[in-house]
């Protein structure tokens, strides 16, 4: 890609690499039954990067978008959130989208990305000089699964970013449909534990590993620096190399719908991360940016 930002600007703390998508809402009703519905966004890692904005740092989100007006809209509403964008414009793909189709008890979703632009992103996308000065680089286990070449671009991007002096954070974020559960489990185990910050959900861990508590996840993956094991409204708990683990609970709150709550908890524990804060002051500040995302219908955090 060419060079991500003007000569001389200050590099973003945080590059955040991954898919986003237009996500499409019916409104009071189910999918097959609506007449009306919204558009919104939808992307794991631009998620974090709008959540660390909002918290006061610098984030760059870093993808392939269609050059198609979902691409334009997508680009529009993360420069309105004042992320930086390192976005590549493809002419021959088209950009994500994503169908969410409200439940009483949870929601399902509908993705139709294969062959999108960002599923296009390859080994290089992203070099070592192009993260200079960058303090994390975050993805997720979603972009891995989006093709054979996303799954090197990863691989690389790991690489390229210690090469660069960033650490490498890493949300297993495991999507059942793009892929088959015996290939993510042993991506997911690879790059989680290769990571120099990593966040894993129990139960997503116990669906993919078998593995039951965060003590269990800690000895299945003995490598990681920082490994964070969220447990929904329980709480979080840190491992740190050298150190006892950490528990903070969750606060109560009263959800008004759970889907990107993962995604504001790593912003808020990134963001604090940045500030050189205290581990049970990091997994605090996680707690609180979910929070804010699950009393709302958003993914993101609202804009002040």
């Amino acid at each position: 890609m060419s060079s991500p930002r003007p000569q001389n600007s200050p590099a973003p703390e945080v590059v955040c690499v991954g898919e986003s998508m237009v996500l499409v809402t019916p409104i009071d009703s189910r999918l097959a039954d609506a007449e009306t519905a919204v558009l919104s966004h939808a992307g794991a890692e631009a998620n974090v990067a709008a959540g660390l904005v909002a918290a006061g740092h610098r984030a760059a989100w870093a993808s392939r978008l269609g050059n198609d007006p979902l691409g334009d809209r997508l680009r529009a509403e993360l420069e309105r959130r004042r992320v930086h964008l390192w976005v590549e414009r493809d002419a021959d793909a088209p950009t994500g989208v994503m169908f969410k189709d409200p439940g009483i008890e949870s929601s399902d979703v509908y993705y139709y990305r294969r062959s999108s632009a960002a599923s296009a992103m390859a080994p290089g996308f992203l070099s070592a000089e192009h993260l200079a000065g960058v303090r994390i680089v975050h993805t997720t286990g979603i972009t891995p699964a989006l093709s054979p070449t996303c799954l090197d671009m990863v691989d690389q991007l790991f690489a390229d970013a210690r090469m660069a002096g960033a650490a490498v954070s890493f949300d297993v974020n495991d999507r059942r449909p793009l892929w088959s559960r015996d290939l993510a489990a042993t991506t997911l185990a690879r790059l989680a534990d290769a990571a120099d910050i990593t966040f894993v959900g129990r139960d997503e861990a116990e669906r993919i590993w078998g593995t039951a508590t965060p003590d269990e996840i800690r000895a299945f993956l003995p490598n990681c620096a920082l490994l964070v094991v969220k447990d929904g409204d329980v709480g979080a708990t840190a491992f740190v190399h050298g150190a006892d683990a950490v528990f903070v609970p969750a606060p109560h709150v009263e959800v008004v719908e759970p889907v990107g709550a993962g995604d504001a908890f790593a912003s808020g524990f990134l963001a604090a991360t940045l500030e050189e804060r205290a581990i049970d002051e990091r997994l605090a500040a996680g707690h609180a940016a979910a929070a804010r995302v699950l009393v709302t219908h958003a993914d993101m955090p609202p804009i002040d």
